[in-house]
């Protein structure tokens, strides 16, 4: 029964209406901040490790019935159901994250080490997304970024530092990311978008920012 409820819940609120026909004409309907790290291990970079901090209007509808011990706290225990559903429900999008070398696509694997946090009435959902092949830290041309182009739900970046070089970055690299839109010019773009019937931009959401690593070598 919980299980059932729990699917339910993610899917409205982060998948499932995704599928619709009319959903390349959404207007957001959930908000997420995000944080990004990139990982680096043996001199390779191996993936993203990611915070996506939702909005209090999903968090409300998502934590209702999940304090099993009643104590007005949501531990992680108590949202791990909930961490996998939301996990399971992004993955035929490709989990919105978008990453590339140069022109050329790159893939992930399934992501690890997914878990929720519940603070200050807030809901985070923290996962690592694991490159399906890693690859060279000062390769050129290694960029990604975080999107939905259906515009259900509105990925930005976090205001604070929300990306950063993992462990074991090469020192000579460095990140270079697209500057936020302004309210106005956001909510500009989003309007020419859903009116043009297509929602997107050569493939890429008018709302999303780029991250780029740009390595300078001696």
């Amino acid at each position: 029964m919980i299980t059932r409820r729990l699917t339910r819940l993610a899917a409205a609120a982060v998948a499932a209406a995704l599928a619709a026909p009319q959903a390349a004409m959404a207007h957001p309907h959930v908000w997420v901040a995000v944080e990004a790290t990139i990982a680096y291990a043996g001199g390779n970079v191996t993936g993203l490790q990611q915070r996506w901090t939702f909005d209090d209007m999903y968090t409300a509808m998502a934590i209702q019935g999940l304090d099993k011990n009643g104590d007005g706290t949501y531990d992680r225990e108590e949202l791990t159901e909930l961490a996998k559903v939301n996990i399971d429900g992004i993955k035929q999008f490709d989990y919105f994250t978008f990453a590339k070398l140069n022109d050329g696509g790159l893939k992930f694997a399934e992501p690890k080490d997914f878990w929720l946090e519940y603070k200050d009435s807030v809901l985070t959902l923290n996962f690592t997304l694991p490159l399906a092949e890693p690859l060279a830290a000062e390769t050129p041309g290694f960029a990604f970024s975080i999107y939905d182009p259906s515009f259900f739900i509105a990925f930005d970046f976090a205001k604070d530092k929300p990306v950063k070089l993992g462990e074991g970055a090469p020192a000579n690299c460095a990140l270079d990311m697209d500057a936020a839109l302004s309210e106005d010019a956001a909510a500009q773009n989003l309007a020419n978008a859903l009116s043009n019937s297509t929602g997107s931009a050569g493939g890429t959401s008018v709302l999303s920012r780029t991250v780029r690593v740009k390595c300078v070598r001696s």
